[in-house]
């Protein structure tokens, strides 16, 4: 009797503690979600119930009228901001007060190529790694690196073209993540490798088995690190098999010995990374052209921080590669699928498109070069408008690291007081689809960001990449990227929609990325 009394006693007390915890926002004046299980507001998407963007969707138009609302990530307490001057406020004029990501509660010595990220990193070490790294992806950079990119979209093409069939059926997202992944194999680890021809090569391997998110497995490690870190060391849980950390740590280690034993230049992200380490600063040629409207500006917020002289080791040079990797498998290749089903279901679009990159073709000898690239304005258009439906990021999130109040602004509103280890949250994809910046937002629209259009939009709602210092610092590199192959492709194929494409694209509820669950299955029709 007494044992029964002791567990419901217990029992009270915990539910008392996950009560309190998940009404933190209506204690403080916030209005909030209605989480009723120990998972908040996650199991939503733990259960996979629904997808983050439908997810986002529900707690940004729960309460319209505010500035922000409280949920929570299992039992974490998360402020999503919806007003674009709170988000400039918070994300760049008072940055300081909102440094950092949320941590996975792994560290350097347990995890060194998951830690060391510049992803991961946190206060002066983060300023110091992104205020070096900055440097490798200006413009002029991405000139140097725009022949591997190329190249990569041409075997790609090429690989198509030599089929004897003029209507070839396939799902558009394994065949870009192929060619997203020898792009970096080439830029960033210096290796060539073609991906379509040799479909099991290594690299391929490898890169798919760091860049698998969506699986149980990883989810529980994902789980486990967030809530009890002490466990996931105990276990031994990573993030990364030793197999595959070994794999890309012996590739950058053997190209760097080879490199400087033998003076190897090659145009790629190791050999722009290996001229930090030795402190070599190369003057940018500041007349190349920009790679599009979407491109996130370095903020002047690093280039003013003092930075303390640190060499950067291997294991920073393979845990960048591996965070470039990761991005570019992933988000870029998706960034490709969404332009092509849009373009696929809208071929309006895709035909002004194609007489743009017919018309630069004509005008340059059948050539392309990275100037001519950028300055296709209807592809930027296209790319732009791309990742205005379907952002790199659905949310973004900060960590407060000072005590910070925001005021009220509204007669209904109570100043909110945030702590050291509060969370804010960005809601990219709900922002971005947000009618009363973008009439018509699920309608895929490209004239939005045409020159004359540009400055009807509203500051800070256009944020793909994300927002203030911690945005994307690969922006340039994934938009050439995207432009590269779209001309390729679109020079000789028509992308058509099959009878299993769904219309209208219903979201996967198995990933972050902003993407279809049914896949992409459309068709590369030859053009005569």
């Amino acid at each position: 009797m007494l044992l029964i009394i002791a567990l419901l006693l217990g029992s009270l007390f915990l539910w008392t503690l996950v009560r309190k915890k998940l009404t933190t926002w209506t204690r403080r004046g916030v209005k909030q979600t209605h989480p009723y299980t120990i998972l908040g507001d996650s199991w939503r998407n733990i259960f996979q119930v629904m997808s983050i963007p439908d997810f986002l969707q529900k707690v940004y138009y729960m309460y319209p009228n505010t500035r922000y609302t409280g949920f929570y990530q299992i039992l974490k307490p998360v402020l999503m901001i919806k007003n674009p001057e709170l988000i400039k406020q918070i994300a760049i004029k008072d940055f300081d007060h909102f440094t950092d990501h949320r941590s996975l509660g792994t560290d350097e010595d347990f995890e060194p190529l998951f830690a060391t990220q510049l992803f991961f990193l946190k206060g002066q070490r983060w300023r110091d790694m992104r205020a070096l790294l900055s440097g490798s992806f200006t413009s002029s950079k991405m000139k140097t690196m725009y022949g591997l990119i190329a190249e990569s979209a041409d075997h790609f093409t090429d690989y198509f073209l030599k089929q004897s069939i003029d209507l070839i059926e396939l799902d558009l997202k394994p065949a870009f993540t192929r060619f997203t992944n020898d792009v970096i194999a080439s830029t960033s680890f210096g290796i060539q490798v073609d991906s379509m021809t040799e479909p099991d090569n290594q690299f391929y391997r490898m890169g798919s088995e760091i860049a698998n998110f969506n699986n149980l497995k990883t989810f529980f490690k994902i789980f486990a690190y967030l809530l009890v870190p002490s466990l996931s060391r105990f276990l031994n849980m990573k993030m990364f098999s030793k197999e595959s950390s070994t794999f890309f740590t012996d590739i950058i280690s053997q190209t760097i010995k080879m490199r400087e034993e033998k003076n190897i230049v090659r145009p790629d992200m190791i050999n722009l990374l290996l001229e930090v380490r030795k402190g070599i600063v190369k003057k940018d040629d500041e007349s190349v052209t920009d790679t599009g409207f979407a491109v996130v500006e370095e903020s002047q917020h690093i280039s003013k921080t003092p930075k303390k002289h640190r060499e950067l080791t291997d294991t920073d040079i393979t845990a960048q590669a591996i965070i470039f990797f990761l991005a570019g498998f992933d988000t870029v290749s998706s960034a490709m699928s969404n332009c092509c089903y849009e373009l696929a279901i809208n071929p309006e679009a895709q035909d002004k498109l194609r007489e743009e990159i017919k018309s630069v073709l004509a005008e340059n000898n059948g050539e392309i070069s990275y100037e001519t690239t950028l300055k296709m304005e209807y592809l930027d258009m296209v790319v732009s408008e791309t990742l205005r439906k379907y952002p790199g990021l659905s949310s973004t999130d900060r960590i407060c690291v000072k005590s910070y109040t925001i005021e009220p602004k509204t007669p209904d509103e109570e100043p909110v007081h945030l702590k050291p280890g509060d969370m804010v949250f960005f809601p990219n994809f709900s922002v971005l689809r947000d009618p009363k910046y973008y009439p018509d937002p699920d309608k895929f629209i490209p004239e939005r960001f045409s020159e004359e259009n540009r400055s009807k939009i509203v500051p800070y709602t256009y944020i793909p990449f994300g927002i203030g210092p911690r945005a994307c610092i690969g922006t340039r590199f994934a938009l050439l990227e995207v432009k590269t192959i779209l001309i390729r492709l679109l020079s000789k194929f028509e992308v058509v929609p099959v009878e299993k494409t769904k219309i209208p694209m219903a979201f996967n509820r198995s990933t972050l990325s902003v993407v279809s669950d049914n896949g992409y299955p459309l068709a590369l029709k030859r053009l005569k």
